[in-house]
């Protein structure tokens, strides 16, 4: 009972956090004009109304009432308790600049009905780097492979990320592994991964044996086909590249093999509309939680450099359930795209991207580098794989549309869906795997490899306990050899709890030159029933502004002596008036640290220019067990990772 009713606090934390809007159940205050980012909502206003009724009510009932206010009932909000609902207004035009007053009040006439709010638009992109070369490059020939019982997919020998040769440039052995689990009899068998995009084209023959029919929906067009609409320059080809990846067939003599090419894949259209709302983002992310394993987003907020945004209220609270509840209690897997922006952005300003309840995925190219286009951030978890590096072909070749395949697919769009395809192969080897196991699968097994940062910022570091990570690529590349291994003889990690670890209320200013510093000394919550003795995730939930507030730049040192960058200077950012508020900037980089000591919160500017600026409010929130996450496990090899926590935790406790 205690964790259940913890599980729901860390709802209430998670909503709140982000300042969008507290769900009401609480009681606590919150803000739906702006977001924790400040960026504004009202622009725009869409024919959708959030409909909140005064108890739970039968499904036949709120479908009249929807249908004689002249309203059609979507459907039921995830979380929501049969009181919630998705209305859409049958003549509204899609968007206007304007709220319909006389729309919701005549909803708000209806005695069963508590509140109704008309749903405000916001932009949400695709994240995929687009090559000026022509569509359905088909290559000249193919590079010869040894007498490996390998895939005979024609495209599969271009698919370097599954199997690096060295072809085209790249770095041999730089892969996912993925030869290794298949060599376990481990393919993805019984897994469902959701591909919450444009569509995805159901109808291929490399995809329509593993489509899971049931599992899918579109919420763009509100039926149960997420077939992606035409366009003359296929801009609509992003999901059904995405599936591809996940699961294309395996020696069916069409394009390449997924990554768990016997996974099943559904299709959840949502990102083809002008403008996204909270509750079609909501719906995607509730859609199908028992049936559906992996949820995979290849898109996100603006990738501007200027843009600081995230899930509103109900979107939140649909993954936050989805973690909670989904797969009977052990919690859905989101994988999300860590961002497109480049060295000019920061992923932690990404509400998606940096959240704890996903995993944030970057990417590196054929050679070991970053590609152009990654973001960093302390929040990202591991890497996979995008385009190559020299031949602009060289991209990730997968299922396109209308039957073609394609060598181009690229960016961190195509990243996220590896990932999937990893996860998928680490579930059909052990079931039972929670959300929270898939993460410490992902810091355990994740290897450094030939990665690197091409302009020498980010270096390796080795944290408190072993554990070598980097502020572009997380833990490293995705092994699926070595995750399936570990999978295999996996015990569900301990309870997971949340501790308040302490907060600095006063204001205080940032100097023009050198930098703030403000510590928070903490016992972790010793001694109460939400204590933490080793780390998982960490928020530093911060109100801030600056003249300039991209010139901005933030750090969190740990008790153990880990430095994380949790903001970095993003020149395109000119905002001065909204800052952050209450903004979770989060790392990962002290998984399995001990939090009890001093943190230390540094604030800085970078810039040749004078700026001001204030911390208005600071607080630390700790996540992870109280007890030894590892303890159960025995190590495979003494050099491994849970080799070296483990040792690193069983020395501390000791002493």
């Amino acid at each position: 009972m205690f964790v259940k009713k913890l599980a729901y606090l860390m709802v209430v934390v998670a909503v709140c956090l982000f300042g969008i809007g507290c769900i009401a159940a609480t009681g606590l205050p919150g803000s739906a004009a702006k977001s924790a980012g400040g960026h504004q909502t009202g622009d725009v206003f869409t024919s959708s109304f959030l409909v909140r009724f005064k108890r739970s009510l039968d499904k036949q009932l709120v479908h009249e009432i929807a249908s004689r206010n002249g309203f059609q009932n979507l459907g039921e909000l995830p979380g929501s308790n049969g009181k919630e609902f998705h209305f859409k207004h049958t003549t509204l035009p899609l968007v206007r600049t304007r709220r319909s007053i006389s729309h919701t009040r005549v909803l708000k006439k209806e005695p069963l009905i508590h509140t109704a709010i008309q749903q405000s638009g916001f932009k949400r992109v695709k994240r995929g780097f687009r090559h000026a070369v022509p569509l359905n490059y088909i290559p000249d020939k193919a590079p010869g492979y040894g007498g490996e019982n390998v895939p005979t997919d024609p495209y599969f020998p271009f698919q370097w990320y599954l199997k690096n040769t060295g072809q085209n440039g790249g770095k041999a052995k730089l892969d996912l592994n993925v030869l290794a689990a298949w060599d376990q009899g481990i393919t993805g068998k019984n897994i469902t991964t959701a591909i919450m995009d444009d569509g995805v084209d159901y109808m291929h023959a490399d995809l329509k044996f593993n489509y899971n029919a049931e599992a899918s929906y579109d919420f763009s067009s509100n039926d149960p086909f997420p077939y992606p609409r035409y366009t003359d320059d296929w801009f609509n080809s992003h999901g059904t590249r995405c599936a591809g990846e996940v699961a294309a067939a395996r020696d069916n003599g069409i394009c390449g093999v997924g990554v768990a090419y016997d996974s099943k894949i559904a299709g959840i259209r949502m990102l083809d509309q002008p403008y996204m709302t909270d509750l079609i983002e909501a719906n995607s992310m509730g859609h199908e939680p028992h049936k559906i394993h992996i949820y995979s987003a290849s898109w996100g907020p603006t990738d501007d450099g200027k843009t600081v945004d995230g899930p509103r209220n109900a979107t939140m609270r649909a993954i936050v359930q989805g973690v909670n509840e989904g797969r009977n209690g052990l919690g859905n897997i989101y994988v999300w795209a860590s961002g497109d922006g480049g060295e000019e952005d920061d992923c932690n300003c990404d509400g998606y991207a940096a959240s704890m309840w996903t995993i944030s995925i970057n990417s590196a190219i054929n050679d070991g580098q970053n590609a152009h286009y990654d973001e960093s951030c302390s929040s990202t978890l591991a890497s996979t794989f995008s385009n190559g590096a020299k031949d602009p072909n060289t991209g990730v070749a997968t299922t396109d549309l209308y039957g073609k395949c394609t060598t181009t697919h690229s960016g961190t769009s195509a990243a996220a869906p590896e990932a999937a395809g990893v996860f998928a192969l680490a579930l059909e080897a052990n079931p039972s795997l929670s959300w929270r196991d898939m993460q410490h699968l992902t810091v355990l097994t994740s290897k450094r490899n030939s990665l690197f940062d091409a302009k020498n910022r980010f270096h390796w570091t080795m944290n408190g306990v072993g554990l070598e990570f980097n502020h572009l690529f997380g833990f490293g590349v995705l092994d699926a050899g070595a995750m399936v291994a570990l999978a295999k003889k996996w015990r569900t990690v301990p309870p997971r709890y949340h501790c308040e670890a302490g907060a600095i209320t006063q204001m205080h200013r940032i100097p023009s030159s050198g930098s703030l510093y403000l510590p928070i000394k903490t016992n972790a919550c010793k001694g109460t029933d939400t204590e933490v003795r080793y780390l998982e995730h960490v928020q530093a939930v911060i109100t801030a502004n600056a003249s300039r507030r991209g010139d901005l730049e933030l750090f969190l040192t740990s008790p153990m002596g880990t430095r994380s960058m949790i903001l970095s200077k993003r020149a395109n950012d000119d905002d001065r008036r909204d800052g952050f508020t209450k903004w979770p900037f989060m790392t990962t980089h002290t998984w399995g640290e001990y939090p009890q000591g001093t943190w230390m919160l540094e604030a800085t500017f970078n810039s040749q220019e004078s700026r001001s600026g204030w911390i208005k409010e600071f607080s630390l929130v700790l996540h992870g067990t109280k007890d030894p996450p590892y303890q159960t496990l025995s190590p495979a090899s003494p050099h491994s990772k849970l080799a070296i926590v483990k040792k690193a935790h069983e020395d501390k406790d000791g002493n």
